[in-house]
């Protein structure tokens, strides 16, 4: 195997990994925390080339290259993590650029199509390769898997899953974060309520909804989670997500503009998102460091009695963007440690349990909490 040069990894690592976006809002989160398993030999990639960022090293690569294998094959990654968004439309080429070069493959996305059509287009090579490939090693869907496994444990069946995310303002969004929210506003796509998928559009069908910090204004976002979880709980009714940004008037302002798209207006909104960045920066001011995150699941106990579980997490300080990288950096250091996973291509339910995600929380002060209720 074709080995990094010495001056990019260094020698005596168990394990190195690549992380592509490693510069980016969330993989030079996950970068920083690696770092500092001394096994792990962390190379942080980008599209420029940069100077090493403290103790993490750094080297260009492009995953819209054409040469974007041999490339990634000279770095010689024992595994690949990649967080280089938006995956909304991307297609597998990373993954498979992994595979071909013996590396291990995590992946922070959150497009539904891309997560839905993983296994199926990226399976067939993981196996070849005896190497795993796993999906979605992020909030959704690892974190909130992890989340209704925990909450169901009591009851005898599920009827209902509601999550809702609620970003604090002042959080650095990232550009890849703004395109996938405006790459669904206003789009049409499915999700299961009363036991058949019925259709609901991006941003539209607000909610206010009600966090230990405050109640919120939240909307309809396109996510893996609502395909993959009734498929994970056979007998669930429903199954919703929704976002709920800080501010109520960036939120219905993102409202308006998906209610335009759905009307049929011409708008470009792909060019927007850097605008719509800004805009969001400037509103900061009236704002929150204060983010989280809510599951709620409703079922029936062993005596017939129906019940809710919600449990809730908050995120203060602008350590709520830590939480979509928790599941990658989980997942890392239980492969350095030499976890036995069966070889091929996996979306990312059932791989966590929540009690994993709590050292992590614990290490950003992040609180969470179960209530329980009966109906």
């Amino acid at each position: 195997m074709v080995r990094a040069p010495q001056h990019l990894l260094p020698h005596g690592v168990d394990m190195r990994v690549v992380v592509i976006g490693g510069l980016g809002n969330f993989g030079a989160r996950i970068c920083k925390r690696l770092v500092q398993e001394s096994e792990l030999g962390i190379l942080a990639t980008s599209r420029r080339p940069r100077s090493p960022v403290g103790p993490v090293r750094t080297a260009t690569l492009d995953i819209d290259s054409p040469n974007f294998a041999a490339e990634l094959k000279a770095l010689a990654p024992d595994l690949v993590i990649h967080c280089a968004g938006p995956f909304q439309g991307q297609d597998y080429r990373v993954a498979l650029a992994s595979m071909a070069c013996n590396a291990n493959y995590l992946d922070l996305a959150d497009g539904r199509d891309f997560v839905t059509g993983f296994v199926r287009a990226v399976g067939p090579a993981a196996k070849a390769a005896g190497r795993i490939a796993i999906t979605g090693a992020s909030t959704l869907p690892a974190l909130s898997s992890a989340v209704v496994d925990s909450l169901k444990e009591p009851f005898k069946s599920i009827s209902a899953i509601d999550i809702v995310i609620a970003p604090g303002q002042r959080a650095p969004r990232g550009a890849a974060t703004v395109a996938a929210v405006l790459g669904y506003a206003g789009r049409p796509f499915r999700w299961w309520q009363s036991s058949e998928w019925r259709t609901a559009y991006g941003w539209q069908e607000l909610k206010r909804k009600q966090f230990s910090f405050g109640s919120r204004l939240a909307a309809a976002c396109d996510v893996p989670d609502l395909e993959l979880l009734p498929a994970r709980y056979p007998g669930v009714e429903t199954v919703t997500f929704r976002a709920a940004l800080e501010v109520s008037l960036q939120h219905i302002g993102l409202w308006t503009i998906a209610a335009w798209r759905r009307m049929g207006l011409p708008l470009p909104v792909a060019k927007w998102g850097s605008g719509l960045d800004r805009v969001g920066t400037w509103l900061n001011r009236f704002g929150s460091d204060t983010g989280g995150m809510t599951v709620r699941v409703v079922g029936t106990n062993a005596a017939g009695e129906r019940q809710y579980r919600t449990w809730e997490l908050v995120a203060e300080a602008n350590h709520g963007p830590e939480i979509p990288c928790m599941a990658a950096i989980v997942l890392a250091n239980r492969f350095q440690r030499g976890d036995v996973f069966v070889a091929g291509a996996k979306v990312s339910m059932g791989l966590l349990k929540l009690s994993e995600f709590e050292p992590e929380f614990a290490r950003w002060e992040i609180s969470t909490q179960i209530k329980n209720s009966t109906l």
